[in-house]
């Protein structure tokens, strides 16, 4: 308040020097008192008129939009003008830092794989992120005070968002009908309710594989194990012969031997799911894994089929065990479904970008072209009673694939009908290097 003083001095002075001055003007003609009093009266009337003057400079400032440095005051009027600026420019301080907090919650909000959509008590937009509007086929602009309804007009989420129970979530298609969205309803405020989207196509997907793996295995299972439970009760109720006896046995043997190609293949695929990476420093001849895969495929074979291989001279990092599986089980594979008579090549050659490709080329019946994608997926089959009796658990092809994602290639299938397939392994150049010659040492001089 070191204002009030000043200002109480000045008021005295001003007032006491106009009746003073006032006083001795009009004394001249004759009227002292008159003279006290107009000199008052001026006097209060100039300290009024500036206070006013200085009051709409302050008053001028404020109706605007505080842009620009207060007006310079003194004494009362300084004080306050001070006083209004810090007062105004303390709360542009807070509502910026307000401002930024929700912009940064926005990009947050933005950034996240969910949607977040605001409804209001009438289930007009009031706001959503871009990943709630891909979601549900909106524009996350144009569409702000749209009637939600007029916009997704599916019945069962119209139906969620008007029924009383929101515990479970709501699934809809997609707006390009190829994947499926879950909506979750929150109701808060007055009467305003927040909706959560989440594209669940992955795991809807996962899901169902999940399930068809269990029934698959399940059924795989369950056929030998009935026929073996049928030859365990033949032998123990009649009386078989020797010839039929031992025909018995052999059926049991190879339903038993037909399980365990399943149980094998099966941890085969979860080792290659919960192992690390395969090392990349660790190089193995090709040549080695093809005499292998070769030795394994005449036996299989029993000289049913024409065999051509050539592995080059190359060498490959990784996991042999990994990458002899998968070679070998596309030969195999070509083994099985070839006739016997037919041709069976293994070829390995490099691409121009380095990357290394294992060709195995088979003559038999060829594949259709809508079966193609789905190849590599656990259990699939073309013809499901022809893989029973080549003996396919229906998992090579799935065991190739993850062994070449692995060393960070692929699998790629061509195939024509009545003109065989081709199944290509491809390593990454990264993995891949010329075989190194060891030159003859020269003979030491004597």
């Amino acid at each position: 308040m070191f204002w009030l003083a000043p200002r109480v001095l000045l008021a005295v002075l001003v007032v006491v020097g106009g009746t003073l001055a006032c006083g001795q003007l009009v004394g001249l003609v004759g009227w002292p008192l008159w003279g006290a009093a107009s000199g008052a009266g001026v006097s209060v009337a100039l300290a009024c008129l500036l206070d006013s003057w200085r009051g709409a400079q302050l008053l001028r400032w404020l109706s605007g939009l505080q842009d620009t440095d207060a007006p310079h005051l003194r004494a009362f009027w300084g004080e306050l003008t001070t006083r209004v600026e810090r007062a105004i420019r303390r709360r542009e301080r807070e509502t910026e830092r307000e401002r930024e907090q929700l912009r940064q919650f926005l990009e947050g909000i933005e950034a996240s794989p969910n949607g977040v959509l605001m409804l209001d008590a009438g289930e007009q937009i009031e706001w959503c992120n871009q990943m709630a509007a891909e979601h549900l086929g909106l524009d996350a602009e144009r569409d702000l005070r749209q009637r939600i309804t007029n916009l997704v007009r599916s019945p069962a989420f119209v139906a969620h968002l008007h029924a009383r129970n929101h515990e479970q979530p709501v699934h809809i298609p997609a707006p390009d009908g190829r994947g499926l969205i879950a909506i979750v309803v929150r109701p808060y405020g007055d009467g305003q309710r927040l909706l959560l989207t989440q594209d669940v196509t992955a795991r809807e997907r996962a899901d169902k594989m999940r399930r068809d793996f269990v029934a698959n295995v399940s059924h795989e299972i369950r056929t030998p194990l009935t026929v073996l439970a049928g030859f365990v009760e033949t032998m123990s109720s009649l009386p078989l012969t020797e010839v039929e006896r031992q025909r018995v046995l052999g059926l049991m043997a190879q339903q038993t031997k037909r399980m365990q190609s399943l149980v094998g293949d099966l941890l085969a695929l979860a080792r290659l799911e919960d192992s690390p990476r395969p090392p990349a420093d660790q190089w193995h001849p090709l040549a080695r894994i093809g005499a292998s895969v070769e030795s394994e495929a005449r036996g299989l074979s029993a000289g049913r089929h024409q065999f051509s291989f050539d592995w080059g001279d190359w060498q490959l990092a990784g996991s042999e065990a990994e990458l002899q599986s998968g070679i070998g089980n596309l030969v195999n594979n070509a083994i099985r479904y070839t006739p016997e008579g037919g041709r069976i090549s293994v070829t390995a050659g490099t691409r121009t970008d380095g990357a290394l490709e294992v060709r195995v080329q088979d003559s038999g019946p060829g594949i259709a072209p809508e079966h193609l994608p789905r190849l590599a997926e656990r259990f699939y089959r073309v013809d499901g009673s022809r893989s029973r009796e080549t003996g396919g658990t229906g998992l090579g092809l799935s065991i190739v694939k993850h062994v070449a994602q692995r060393h960070g290639g692929e699998l790629r299938i061509t195939s024509e009908l009545g003109r065989g397939s081709c199944f290509t392994l491809v390593i990454p150049a990264s993995r891949v290097q010329a075989k190194t010659v060891q030159q003859p040492a020269e003979p030491v001089a004597s």
